[in-house]
């Protein structure tokens, strides 16, 4: 995996009020971003998942749009009428992370771009929400675009949500089924589940996950209070190595789990679904 490239941003233009950590399309010097800011309410750890879920996604070949860091010099949004706007780009000067603008892109909904995702790209996302314990790939809401007719993986924030509560992450904890992954939205299509499983469990190695860590920056892995929780930057790296490396070892509860939703899925009533929110 390629550094991540590091941008500055020169004009916020839309904020995006439908994801938790108010991300916003923002013009750079290196073209327009979705990016999301330090300074949300989720803080640091949410761009922390984004960069390290999206960068295993991409590494497996799933459709990711680029990543990059992006630099919010201290001027940035000063002229901005939106008094929470404004609030939120003074706490988040320094380093955030962007995804590439997808300009033309949509929301995916099964009923009407279903047909986009097969049985095997299906299965390996599911496959890579479980491992990293993304619970946001629901009907409600998929976190899913559609761009020039290819399905495209955004909104990994809320994957890893066991490095918000490090002390208590345990053998239990790290190898968790994760159950929450019966509510996935791709889940009725996922039907190679396993196939996905002894393929892309090989390519997670601990040399894929150090390249992956690598790109984080150290301006994130340290910003979370409370502020002794890693002595260093690399301390962090560490302990999320240690994490995935565990998680992806033999035998994977997950992937069994994932399985067995899926079962009971199939033989359950049909849901009416709500709306996207």
């Amino acid at each position: 995996m390629a550094p991540l490239p590091t941008y500055t941003a020169m004009r916020y233009l839309q904020p995006l009020r439908e994801g938790g950590s108010l991300p916003a399309v923002v013009d750079t010097d290196g073209g327009l971003f979705v990016v999301k800011f330090r300074g949300a309410g989720q803080g640091a750890k949410a761009l922390v998942a984004e960069l390290i879920v999206g960068g295993l996604a991409a590494s497996l070949g799933l459709p990711t749009p680029e990543l990059a860091v992006i630099d919010v010099p201290e001027p940035f949004g000063r002229s901005e009428p939106d008094p929470e706007i404004r609030d939120l780009l003074r706490a988040s000067h320094g380093t955030n992370v962007g995804l590439r603008y997808l300009d033309g892109a949509f929301n995916f909904a099964p009923a009407a771009a279903g047909e986009l995702i097969d049985t095997v790209l299906a299965s390996r996302i599911v496959w890579l929400d479980a491992f990293t314990t993304n619970p946001d790939r629901t009907h409600r809401n998929p976190n899913l675009m559609v761009w020039e007719s290819r399905p495209w993986l955004i909104d990994h924030g809320a994957g890893l949500y066991a490095h918000h509560d490090w002390p208590s992450v345990d053998e239990a904890r790290t190898r968790t089924p994760f159950a929450m992954i019966r509510e996935h939205v791709l889940l009725d299509v996922a039907a190679a589940i396993e196939q996905a499983d002894a393929e892309l469990a090989p390519r997670i190695t601990d040399a894929l996950i150090d390249d992956v860590l690598a790109g984080v920056p150290d301006a994130l892995l340290t910003a979370t209070p409370p502020a002794a929780e890693f002595e260093s930057a690399d301390d962090a790296r560490r302990r999320y190595a240690q994490y995935l490396g565990e998680r992806v070892r033999g035998p994977r509860a997950f992937v069994g789990e994932a399985v067995s939703a899926r079962t009971q899925l199939l033989a359950s009533p049909p849901v009416r679904r709500p709306a996207r929110r």
